[in-house]
């Protein structure tokens, strides 16, 4: 698997196995939305039912599926349990999203910030 690698002044940017050459210029979907076609279309199963379910208030939930609420860690393990398919989906989907906010947000204040980068090789001046 490809390390993952990042930078802001590249053109290229590596998320595990595939590569993306550029930010993309909308924001990322919010896991919210995936979730509310996940619940209604693919499980059935009504607001209530799946908030009981997952061990959450309605509101919580619905605040989520808004996309008023980001995917916390422990809602990540929730959904992953209730869908079946883990936590990371629903991690990786919020961290773009607010990745992608917050770089617009900070744009000027990280361009004044220094890049650097670590010397290769292996020695690292130890004994």
């Amino acid at each position: 698997m490809a390390m993952r690698t990042e930078s802001t002044s590249s053109s290229t940017i590596e998320h595990g196995e595939y590569p993306v050459t550029e930010r993309p210029a909308r924001s990322p979907t919010h896991p919210g939305e995936l979730l509310r076609e996940i619940i209604a279309e693919g499980l059935r199963l009504p607001i209530a039912q799946a908030a009981r379910q997952l061990g959450v208030s309605r509101m919580t939930l619905h605040r989520v599926l808004r996309g008023e609420q980001a995917v916390t860690p422990e809602m990540a393990l929730r959904l992953g349990k209730l869908c079946g398919n883990g936590p990371e989906l629903w991690l990786r989907m919020q961290m773009a999203r607010d990745l992608w906010r917050l770089e617009r947000s900070m744009r000027a204040e990280l361009a004044r910030i220094p890049t650097h980068r670590a010397a290769s090789g292996t020695d690292r001046g130890g004994g």
